[in-house]
C-alpha cells in the first residue's frame, strides 16, 4: 500500500488491520503516542507514526486475541443482565404483591434493616455506637440527666465530697457520705442547687461545680442508606433531622431521599412514623422537613428500587464477568 504524507485514523486502522476504536483506546491507555491534529481538530498520522503502531501491534499478539474474545463475553454479560433484570423485577414487583397478600416476606438486609413486602424490620441491637460532635455550653446547660450518664462533682476545698459518678438504672447516684441522690431529669444547674441544699448541713456555703463526662442516657438511630449508620448519643434533649443526617455521613447515592421515615417508638408496641423529604431538606432548603428527633427515635433512609435491583443482579453479573475474563485470558495465552 502506498502511504501518503498524512493519513486519517480510518486509513491507518485499515493498513494495520485493526479498528479505529482500537487505535483510540491504545492512545488513551498510553500504549502508543497520541496522534497529531490539524486545524479542524481531526486526527492525522505520518509515516513514522504508522510504523510505530504497526510494530506495537505485531509485537503484541495477545491484544488481537483479547479483542476477538470480547464480543462473545459482552454478549454473555448482556444476556445474563437481561435475565437478571427480569428476575429482579419479578422478585420486587410480582412476588412482592403476592407475598404481601399472603402475609409472607421477602427480605433484603443492609445495615441492620430487613425490608419486606409490607413492613420494615430494623434490628437496632447490631448497630455500632457512634459518639456525636462536641457539645456546646448552651446544649450542656439544658441537658437532663438519665441512666448511664457520667457526672463529675467538685466541691471546692472539700475533696472528700468530690468525685465522678454514674447514674444508675433508677436515675440515682451513690454520693459519698450522703447516700443515693435522685438526679433523673435534672439539669446541671438544678443538680447544683440540690447538692448545695444537701451539703449545707455539713459544709458552710459549699461551692459546687458539676460537669457532664459522658452523655449516654439518650440515643437516636439513623439506619439505611447513609454513610455511617448506627446508634448515636444525644448531647441534648432533642436533635434535628438535618444534624442527625450530617452525623450519620449523609445519604448515599442509593438512597431514596424523598421517602425517608422518622419512626417514634410507642409504649403500646405500635410504632408511629412520619415521612420526611430529605431531598428537599438538604438540597431545597425546606426547613419544614427539618423535624425534631426525640430520644429513641429512628430515622430510616430506604434504598431506591434500582439500587435493590442492582444488589440482586450484581452476583450474577460478577460471576459472568469473571468467567469472561478467564476465557479472555485463556485466549491470550493460547495466542502467545
Amino acid at each position: 500500500m502506498v502511504l501518503k504524507d498524512r493519513l486519517s485514523i480510518t486509513e491507518v486502522a485499515k493498513s494495520v488491520g485493526v479498528t479505529p476504536r482500537t487505535i483510540m483506546r491504545w492512545e488513551k491507555t498510553g500504549k502508543i503516542k497520541r496522534s497529531k491534529r490539524d486545524w479542524r481538530g481531526w486526527r492525522f498520522y505520518q509515516k513514522e507514526d504508522i510504523e510505530d503502531i504497526r510494530r506495537f501491534f505485531e509485537s503484541s499478539y495477545e491484544y488481537d486475541a483479547l479483542e476477538r474474545s470480547v464480543p462473545a463475553t459482552a454478549k454473555d454479560v448482556l444476556v445474563a443482565l437481561i435475565f437478571a433484570l427480569a428476575a429482579a423485577f419479578y422478585l420486587y414487583i410480582g412476588c412482592g404483591t403476592v407475598l404481601a397478600a399472603s402475609g409472607e416476606t421477602v427480605a433484603v438486609a443492609k445495615s441492620g434493616v430487613v425490608e419486606t413486602a409490607g413492613a420494615v424490620d430494623i434490628n437496632l441491637n447490631n448497630l455500632p455506637a457512634v459518639h456525636g460532635t462536641p457539645v456546646t455550653s448552651a446544649e450542656a446547660s439544658k441537658f437532663t440527666f438519665g441512666p448511664d450518664d457520667v457526672i463529675e462533682i467538685e466541691v471546692r476545698r472539700h475533696p472528700e465530697f468530690s468525685g465522678q459518678y454514674t447514674v444508675n438504672s433508677e436515675g440515682k447516684i451513690e454520693y459519698k457520705f450522703i447516700g443515693d441522690v435522685d438526679v433523673n431529669g435534672l439539669t446541671k444547674a438544678k443538680l447544683q442547687e440540690r447538692l448545695s441544699g444537701i451539703l449545707s448541713e455539713y459544709i458552710i456555703e459549699p461551692e459546687i461545680s458539676v460537669r457532664i463526662m459522658g452523655y449516654l442516657s439518650k440515643v437516636y438511630y439513623v439506619v439505611g442508606e447513609v454513610g455511617n449508620p448506627g446508634k448515636f448519643y444525644m448531647k441534648g434533649n432533642s436533635i434535628k433531622v438535618r444534624e442527625a443526617l450530617v452525623q450519620a455521613g449523609l445519604p448515599t447515592n442509593a438512597a431514596a431521599m424523598r421517602k425517608c421515615r422518622l419512626i417514634t417508638p410507642d409504649r403500646k408496641g405500635k410504632n408511629k412514623f412520619i415521612y420526611v423529604n430529605v431531598y428537599e431538606l438538604l438540597y431545597g432548603g425546606d426547613l419544614n422537613c427539618n423535624l425534631e428527633m426525640k430520644p429513641g427515635d429512628v430515622l430510616y433512609v430506604p434504598a431506591t428500587i434500582m439500587a435493590k435491583i442492582i444488589r440482586v443482579i450484581s452476583p450474577v453479573t460478577n460471576a459472568v464477568s469473571e468467567a469472561g475474563g478467564a476465557a479472555a485470558a485463556g485466549a491470550g495465552v493460547a495466542a502467545l
